[in-house]
């Protein structure tokens, strides 16, 4: 065999290996599901607290804003445990990724619009503001990292395999 398709062989082995590493695919999956899990933890305790937040966006209709402050919290919490589970990993990855897509646009919007707000994500203390551009760049990390467990096919950590 020819050493460039040798070469070629091997990296593909190697992008294999990687995206089905079974240790990396659970701490992926624990990073991602304990971050969803953990930023719920605050919003489902203080729902009127995280409301505000989220109407402070002005993003979401008014009369539909408590109904998100009280959905989404519990939607992160399941889609972390199921995650981290594995029941319905990829449900769970899929719902993760679309919620940091719609997070990443939001906290886009608003800094476009100059508007310096709470962020929500771990706490609704009023103290919690972030800069927008940290907050795109660790919220594209997320992605990405979402985008890795939901490629990775992985079984060997799961309490539930499908």
């Amino acid at each position: 065999m020819p050493a460039y398709r040798r070469n070629r062989a091997s990296k593909v082995s190697g992008m294999n290996r990687f995206m089905q590493n079974d240790y990396l695919s659970l701490l992926t999956r624990l990073v991602v599901g304990g971050i969803f899990i953990y930023a719920s933890l605050d919003k489902i305790s203080q729902p009127s607290e995280f409301a505000r937040i989220v109407y402070n966006y002005h993003l979401v209709p008014g009369n539909l804003v408590n109904l998100v402050a009280i959905i989404l919290p519990w939607v992160e919490l399941i889609c972390g445990l199921s995650v981290i589970s594995g029941f319905y990993r990829e449900g769970g990855i899929l719902i993760i990724g679309f919620l940091t897509v719609v997070f990443i646009t939001a906290v886009g919007i608003n800094a476009i619009r100059g508007v310096d707000l709470e962020c929500g994500c771990f706490t609704v203390s009023s103290r919690a503001r972030g800069n927008a551009l940290s907050l795109l760049y660790r919220d594209l990390l997320l992605l990405a990292v979402c985008i890795y467990v939901w490629l990775n096919r992985s079984q060997r950590f799961y309490l539930f395999r499908q």
